[in-house]
């Protein structure tokens, strides 16, 4: 059993800064990629954001580069999302995940899921 909960989540006014984070629990999760996906009501959910094990290499959507750093703490089996200048079109519920390997841009490739966190950017 493996559990993935995020924090973090909350409204902004645009411009705004938000942190989130992702702690995973349940095993150990040695040579595992993390990423950050987000997804609006009635819309396809989206990648945002991944980072290698070793933290040493980030992929980035082009919607969010320039503006948002993933980070991860192996220590505490957490992956961060710092989202700074946040844009209303930034609103959506996150969700972090976990997958085995390399990262990947594409959902359906991860292993685990958060419950996601409300991010909500006012104009």
């Amino acid at each position: 059993q493996v559990q993935m909960v995020e924090s973090g989540g909350g409204l902004v006014q645009a411009g705004g800064s938000l942190r989130l984070s992702c702690a995973a629990s349940g095993r150990t999760f040695n040579n595992c990629a993390m990423g950050w996906f987000r997804q609006a009501p009635g819309k396809e959910r989206e990648f945002v954001a991944a980072i290698t094990w070793s933290g040493r290499t980030t992929y980035y959507a082009n919607s969010v580069k320039g503006r948002f750093t993933i980070s991860r703490d192996n220590a505490k089996n957490t992956v961060y999302l710092q989202m700074n200048s946040l844009k209303p079109e930034d609103t959506a519920v996150y969700y972090c995940a976990l997958k085995w390997g390399t990262p990947s841009m594409l959902a359906h490739e991860y292993d685990y899921w958060g419950q996601g966190t409300q991010v909500t950017v006012s104009s």
